[in-house]
């Protein structure tokens, strides 16, 4: 008997929109938490511990790298040792530990990089198995897949829309009137409170959740299992700090997982069913392309935000009169408002459209968007002032770069719950994060291109270095748009075969 109608039977009937809206709320929740970091994690590492943006840059996508890659392991405990939904609130609870940590006051390299490796392990956890169970909730239905996700992709917006707002602002106003450097920590701190709120809400909401996830999760809590993932959790934040702090170590690292999860893909594609492998053939295309998407991705917190930092006039004025100012960490956000005024657009046309449009066909699409978006950013210098570009064309820049976002990443969770076997899903959507975490890990590469030598300041001297960068990026992005595009014919053949076949 399928899992999921065994554990409905034991329970009264819920509908699927408020089992998906518990979901959402901790996942909202959790990205409150991580982007608050995000907002701040590198000008922390440059303001606060003197790195340079090299190093900075590389770290931040070292550390990027490894919370995506986790989920691999992740998606695994859940599916087969803990279970989906129990798994999602230990790694709720862990990362709250890897925030606090953050919390603490102190320059301590180690500890900092202590701190990202417990936030390492519990986005393990959590990541992909929260994604799993909205898959779960949604099987079989094509179309309700797609537009779940999108609404699911708005839902993790609204969190960290505001984290992103409000983390810097308090660490600014905590250092302006308390002084030494603790404003960093507070809003640090911040990050793991919103954690627990989540975790309240999820106990709150608790039965709607009840007949959804895997086996282990029908059965009682084995306590050695328990202890043996956590001595493992223990043994990746060690890991992790040295991994962090020796970017021969991560680069290997990174270079190694992509091999080893192109090989596990390249395995199951050979070793599945006939009726199964059309699917797996279309998931390895998309997700090959995703990790391009996430290289243009990682640049907002690191390239974008140091061009933030060094050549925006933080003041927004219309018609010659001044509106408001943000510091630079905040411009981030402009993200995650655009996904969440596009996201309910984006889920009605697809609803109403049906699969009239591609998964295939949106990720082309969304290529040549996020190449509208760069090129917006690396024109600007056109139009700078004393080297300062305005702030309304990062809000533009950020309006294309976020659509694109919603046509590649936010279809990229859909693509498995659509081509990927339910048995193997819990680890396929480790396997996507595995993909994104290289990505992040090759996008703070590329952004050390547009690395500021120390001691310079002068904005006319540090434009010409980031618009450099983003007019490449963005003629990189018309390159992915044509390869997208060339492989739309074999992507609807692969679609016809796995339909046929299903």
């Amino acid at each position: 008997m399928n899992m999921n109608r065994q554990m409905t039977a034991q329970s009264s009937p819920v509908s699927q929109t408020r089992s998906f809206a518990t979901i959402a709320l901790i996942e909202l929740w959790e990205r409150f938490g991580y982007y608050g970091m995000q907002a701040l994690i590198v000008y922390f590492m440059v303001q606060r511990l003197g790195f340079d943006d090299t190093r900075a840059t590389l770290v931040w996508g070292a550390a990027a790298a490894l919370i995506y890659v986790a989920p691999a392991i992740g998606g695994w405990i859940g599916d087969k040792v803990l279970g989906t939904r129990r798994s999602m609130v230990i790694g709720a609870i862990v990362l709250s530990l890897g925030y606090a940590l953050m919390g603490i006051p102190t320059t301590d390299t180690w500890l900092v990089f202590s701190a990202l490796g417990v936030i390492v392990v519990g986005n393990g956890l959590f990541k992909p198995n929260a994604a799993n169970l909205v898959r779960k909730i949604y099987e079989g239905d094509d179309a309700r897949i797609d537009s779940a996700f999108t609404i699911y992709y708005m839902a993790v917006n609204v969190g960290s829309t505001v984290s992103m707002l409000a983390t810097p602002a308090i660490k600014d106003w905590v250092n302006a009137n308390v002084g030494a450097n603790l404003g960093w920590h507070v809003a640090f701190g911040l990050c793991s409170v919103g954690l627990w709120i989540g975790l309240i809400t999820v106990a709150l909401l608790r039965r709607t959740i009840d007949h959804i996830g895997s086996p282990p999760d029908a059965l009682p809590l084995d306590v050695k299992k328990l202890l043996l993932v956590l001595g493992g959790g223990v043994v990746t934040v060690f890991a992790s700090s040295v991994i962090l702090e020796y970017q021969w170590l991560a680069r290997l690292f990174v270079y190694l997982a992509g091999l080893v999860v192109l090989g596990i893909f390249i395995h199951l594609i050979r070793a599945s069913e006939a009726s199964e492998r059309a699917g797996l053939v279309a998931a390895l295309v998309l997700t090959l392309q995703t990790v391009f998407f996430f290289i243009f991705y990682q640049q907002m917190s690191t390239s974008l935000s140091l061009f933030a930092l060094r050549n925006v006039d933080l003041d927004f004025s219309l018609f010659g009169h001044h509106v408001f100012t943000w510091s630079p960490a905040q411009f981030q956000a402009l993200n995650a408002i655009w996904i969440m005024l596009l996201s309910p657009v984006l889920a009605w046309i697809y609803t109403r459209a049906g699969n009239g449009l591609s998964i295939a066909a949106k990720f082309a699409l969304g290529f040549a968007v996020v190449a509208a978006g760069f090129f917006t950013y690396g024109f600007a210098g056109a139009f700078a002032v004393n080297g300062l570009t305005s702030s309304w064309i990062m809000i533009a820049g950020y309006g294309l770069y976020s659509l694109g976002e919603l046509l590649v990443s936010g279809l990229g969770l859909a693509m498995i719950a659509r081509y990927v076997p339910a048995r193997m899903g819990g680890f396929m959507m480790g396997a996507y994060f595995v993909a994104v975490g290289i990505s992040q890990y090759l996008g703070g590469l590329v952004a050390t291109m547009a690395s500021v030598p120390a001691g310079m300041t002068d904005p006319l001297q540090t434009l010409p270095i980031y618009t450099s960068l983003f007019n490449k990026l963005g003629l990189a992005a018309i390159a992915c748009t044509l390869i997208a595009l060339a492989a739309l014919p074999l992507m609807r053949r692969l679609t016809a075969a796995h339909h046929a076949r299903s």
